[in-house]
């Protein structure tokens, strides 16, 4: 697999087509950070890291509000054939301001708001709105 982030956002995106409840993911530490930033902002209800002999799996739970999904998009933006990144300054904006970016900065992976209160920029990783 070429580009596990897409991957990752490929499956919720399929799990919230046909109304699943639960995705599992294969795990790796970005995974377990976009997933982590998805919880801490409401997009999905939990998160939990479940141990298997291998790499380990990522259970996402999704939110769904009056049978429709809190997730509106996923959108990958740096793809491994072509990176994007963005100062702190020029940080884009998803929705003006109703979506997130997800962003990796030398200080860790954080959303498109935490990034321009650090003062940091990084590689924009995906668009959640």
């Amino acid at each position: 697999m070429t580009d596990p982030i897409a991957d990752m956002l490929t499956r919720i995106r399929n799990a919230l087509t046909v109304r699943k409840e639960t995705v599992e993911i294969p795990a790796s530490n970005m995974k377990k950070a976009i997933a982590a930033i998805l919880l801490e902002e409401g997009y999905v209800s939990d998160v939990k890291l479940v141990e298997d002999d291998y790499e380990g799996k990522i259970v996402i739970t999704l939110k769904y509000v009056d049978g429709k999904s809190v997730i509106g998009g996923l959108e990958r933006v740096s793809k491994p054939g072509l990176r994007t990144y963005s100062g702190a300054k020029t940080m884009p904006k998803v929705l003006g301001g109703y979506g997130i970016a997800i962003v990796s900065t030398n200080k860790g992976i954080m959303t498109d708001k935490k990034a321009k209160k650090a003062n940091v920029g990084g590689e924009v990783l995906c668009y959640v709105y």
